[in-house]
């Protein structure tokens, strides 16, 4: 059964806004927009999760994400299949944003479809800038932007990005033998990829985390100019928010291992950490 003719193409994987690092459509943000926000994360979470489906052949999940560009850009027939997509082409409309977020969030996924591994850290980023810094630029684009542009956004969003491929490393390995650490680093450290299967980093495998980490923390650097460029007071509180809980699990992430056991943070700690950044934006 093709995208074309399938009743439903999604695969949902059970993951919802309670499974990321960042809240979604938080109180934090404009009532009148949090169904637009809502939207845009379904439309995500259901095209990342045909990407991420181990049961599915590539040319398969490519067809579908296919589907999903056509329904958002309004080409062809309203297939009930793709309901998301329809939905978020019309929120877009209603919003005046214009589909290119989407659109790379589709490029994005369609690549893990073929891609497995990544050469360098700048490999690794390029396809951050598809797959997380369109998030952002959405929620920018949607609270009518910041002084200082994209950026800083792009900084937080790839960092975070980073943050859930450490996170993930193993079971990404061993649900899709997919290693979104860099090669190169893994290479100069004397690690190899088998040993993401193993049930603690070893010494070489240690030193590529960390390395892994410390470039996040450039990009974190980069993004806390993110709350004050901000046109959106609401937006400039979630924005500090989220910077908060990324400096708590990258400090997390480098104390602990995440062969042993997914690092993530306890829900006082991701409330504590977030409103700190609420506070700094207050007051």
């Amino acid at each position: 059964m093709t995208a074309a003719t399938s009743p439903s193409v999604e695969t949902p994987s059970g993951k919802d806004e309670t499974y990321e690092n960042f809240p979604v459509g938080s109180w934090l943000l404009p009532r009148k927009l949090r169904p637009h926000i809502a939207m845009f994360y379904a439309f995500a979470r259901a095209i990342d999760d045909i990407a991420d489906n181990p049961g599915l052949p590539a040319d398969e999940k490519v067809a579908r994400l296919d589907g999903f560009e056509d329904a958002v850009l309004g080409r062809g027939h309203e297939n009930p299949a793709f309901g998301k997509a329809h939905a978020m082409r019309k929120s877009l409309a209603e919003t005046g944003i214009a589909p290119r977020h989407c659109l790379d969030l589709l490029a994005a996924f369609k690549q893990d479809a073929t891609k497995s591994r990544y050469r360098d850290w700048d490999d690794l980023l390029g396809y951050c800038v598809l797959s997380a810094a369109p998030v952002g630029r959405y929620l920018l684009d949607l609270h009518g932007g910041s002084r200082d542009g994209y950026g800083p956004s792009d900084a937080l969003c790839m960092a975070l990005q980073v943050i859930n491929h450490v996170q993930d490393c193993q079971d990404d390995y061993r649900s899709l033998d997919r290693v979104y650490l860099p090669m190169e680093w893994m290479q100069q450290a004397g690690a190899a990829v088998e040993e993401l299967d193993a049930a603690a980093a070893s010494p070489a495998m240690r030193r590529v985390l960390d390395r892994t980490l410390q470039a996040t923390q450039t990009l974190m650097n980069e993004a806390r100019a993110l709350p004050g460029g901000l046109r959106s007071r609401r937006l400039s509180m979630e924005s500090a928010f989220i910077i908060n809980i990324a400096d708590a699990l990258i400090s997390l992430l480098g104390r602990r291992d995440p062969l042993s056991r997914r690092v993530e943070l306890s829900k006082a700690g991701f409330v504590l950490g977030g409103l700190k950044g609420v506070l700094s934006v207050l007051f």
